[in-house]
């Protein structure tokens, strides 16, 4: 099913859940459908009879996310729904939370529990957390100020990620089309409107990468350094998205066994 009609059945199904007795409202002699009329939930999320109407039948109509928040206050939806919801819309929920401080202590702690390379990225790609091997693979990035741990400024504005990296230009580049699908559902946040905007001022590296508008998933796959006091090394990354923190990003690299890049 396409995104509307799928919101369309949703949004239905929560409203016929709904008793109008629990809600206070009169039960009517002549409910032909379990639940809440159209006219009683509109009323309550303060929306328009037909814009739900309309909603309910899969058609392709504007939701706001004031207009979506209302009316998962409505519906009287979980956590869980209420991400769905928004997931199905295509819009940013304005309760979710945006601070570092958000992510839960036990998904901070988890990253020393990794044997190998492990760091956690928050949605514009500073490093909220990092264990000691990934600091010892990443000097000058993971290795600083938790202010100043951010990824792509390492890579863009500090000389030495073109020594470590193999292959920087191929990376680089892959790097700002996975930030750019990555960012999609935040992009007007400020603080990631302002990461891109300084460093398309700093680097035109990065300037001409993310004009090109380029998109690709980070999925992943290996990852070649050349380390200063380590030597040549080979990893397969693992990136992760953990339930709770959205966009949160774990990432773990594994020891490569591959005789040739991916």
């Amino acid at each position: 099913m396409t995104p509307a009609p799928t919101l369309g059945a949703f949004l239905r199904s929560h409203r016929e859940r709904l008793s109008p007795a629990a809600l206070g409202l009169p039960a009517g002699l002549r409910r032909r459908t379990p639940g809440l009329r159209r006219e009683e939930l509109a009323q309550l999320a303060g929306l328009s009879p037909t814009w739900l109407t309309w909603a309910e039948q899969g058609r392709a109509v504007a939701l706001s996310a004031e207009a979506l928040a209302r009316l998962a206050a409505a519906l009287q939806l979980s956590a869980a729904e209420r991400r769905y919801l928004f997931e199905l819309a295509g819009r940013r929920d304005p309760a979710q939370p945006l601070l570092a401080d958000s992510v839960a202590p036990l998904l901070l702690a988890s990253v020393d529990a990794v044997r190998h390379p492990a760091y956690l990225l928050d949605r514009q790609w500073t490093a909220l957390a990092a264990n000691a091997a990934a600091r010892r693979l990443f000097t000058g990035w993971l290795d600083r100020r938790a202010s100043e741990r951010n990824l792509l400024r390492f890579m863009f504005l500090d000389p030495s990620a073109r020594a470590l990296v193999r292959d920087w230009p191929e990376r680089a580049a892959r790097l700002v089309a996975e930030f750019r699908a990555h960012s999609a559902g935040f992009v007007a946040e400020s603080p990631t409107r302002e990461l891109v905007a300084a460093l398309c001022a700093a680097s035109a590296d990065f300037a001409r990468l993310w004009s090109a508008q380029d998109v690709q998933s980070r999925d992943g796959g290996r990852r070649l350094f050349d380390h200063p006091r380590q030597g040549a090394l080979a990893f397969d990354q693992i990136t992760l998205a953990p339930a709770g923190a959205p966009g949160v990003l774990l990432v773990m690299l594994l020891p490569s066994t591959a005789s040739s890049s991916t």
